[in-house]
């Protein structure tokens, strides 16, 4: 079986598009335009592995994206270069050790490109050596001259408008980007003609008019509402949870050590406000409860992190094709004190959630001295997840 491999090409500044970091780092629907475009990938069992290129002082944008990402099959990332072609030369020669007889080159701003595409385009150079998808074009396309005269109608029939991603036999493409590099040839505009330049023969098969390429500012507002279109399931879930103080000196809240006189008891790290949005989570999905996927009569779960309850959850989500719109803590204790800490749980709450930390709210107050929370003797946490799934 032939060994495929995939570049994606995430080392561009962005600038075009707006916002406060690079386009491919910012998000849609709660999740980043490149997790996005690699969850695609890495939901191929067809592929061998990932290579992601990005820019070097963008490590922690891509760190942050890819938190919840546990598969060896996405590699470390490499750094581009000036340009695109020097960025995906760079993603190819990294790969070259892992022997791939196919290779995948995608662009992380297009996000909704679908797994049945890249699988078109796998089958495709499988029998060709290069393939691409393209769109008929509609519109009458013109040449124009410098002065906005025009030249010449051209024949619409003729014409595609070419996406990512484009599949290639992998010795080839790298043989024709490592020419290009001594020849001084930089200006090619996607990998197809660098190889159509090189002499490959390039087969065009159907695109898909939803494999948008984010670009603008208002590319962004397209994006967010084919993804309400495609998402138009909307759920909510509740969840409760309560753990009892016992002997210690800290506690777990949100995935966050909180220095304390007393620790919260319970069969994993008794992390109160994981385990009630997990619940949430769970609840919004109509899939059971944290109890019936993690019994605490089971005793590889003792001591367990709780982190993995709530990765779980948050992957039965991606599972349906869905995403977490929002989620909601509201923690109930006289102490200890959760506002000093409040910005660190929403931020790792939201990095292993895979969602942007504005989706993510925290509260917190007393009983006023009423109840098993006024006496001290433990917290309780209520929850609610806000999740977008296909309707079906």
């Amino acid at each position: 079986m032939a060994r495929v491999a995939a570049v994606v090409v995430a080392a561009g500044s962005g600038v075009r598009a707006g916002g406060d970091r690079p386009k491919q780092f910012r998000t849609v629907g709660g999740e980043t335009v490149l997790r996005r475009a690699l969850s695609m990938l890495l939901d191929m069992p067809m592929l061998d592995v990932v290579q992601p290129v990005i820019r070097a002082e963008d490590q922690a944008f891509f760190a942050a994206a890819t938190a919840t990402v546990t598969t060896s099959r996405l590699l470390p990332p490499v750094p581009g270069g000036a340009t695109r072609q020097a960025s995906v030369r760079a993603g190819l020669e990294a790969l070259e050790p892992q022997t791939p007889d196919l290779v995948l080159i995608h662009d992380a701003a297009r996000p909704f490109a679908t797994r049945a595409l890249a699988e078109r385009a796998i089958a495709a150079a499988a029998k060709t050596g290069a393939a691409i998808p393209g769109l008929a074009v509609t519109d009458t396309i013109k040449r124009v001259d410098a002065h906005g005269l025009v030249g010449e109608t051209l024949d619409r029939s003729t014409l595609r408008a070419i996406q990512t991603p484009q599949a290639f036999a992998f010795a080839p493409i790298l043989k024709a980007h490592r020419r290009a590099q001594r020849e001084g040839r930089n200006d090619f505009t996607d990998d197809a003609a660098l190889a159509e330049w090189a002499g490959m023969q390039v087969v065009v098969f159907d695109g898909e008019p939803t494999n948008i390429k984010i670009t603008h500012p208002e590319d962004f507002m397209r994006a967010e509402a084919m993804q309400a279109a495609q998402l138009s399931d909307v759920r909510t879930g509740t969840g409760i949870d309560v753990h009892a103080f016992g002997p210690g000196d800290h506690v777990m809240i949100g995935g966050v050590r909180i220095a304390h006189t007393q620790a919260l008891t319970g069969h994993s790290d008794a992390d109160v406000g994981l385990h009630a949005l997990v619940d949430a989570i769970l609840g919004a999905l109509a899939d059971g409860d944290i109890g019936s996927h993690f019994p605490p009569s089971d005793p590889q779960w003792k001591g367990a992190s709780s982190d993995r309850f709530f990765t779980f959850a948050v992957e039965r989500v991606k599972a349906r094709g869905g995403l977490i719109a929002h989620l909601d803590l509201t923690l109930v204790c006289e102490a200890p004190k959760i506002g000093p800490h409040r910005d660190a749980i929403r931020g790792n709450i939201a990095r292993l959630a895979g969602i942007d930390v504005a989706r993510v709210a925290v509260k917190a107050t007393t009983s006023e001295t009423l109840g098993f929370t006024g006496r001290r003797e433990g917290i309780v946490a209520y929850a609610t997840a806000t999740v977008r799934l296909p309707w079906s």
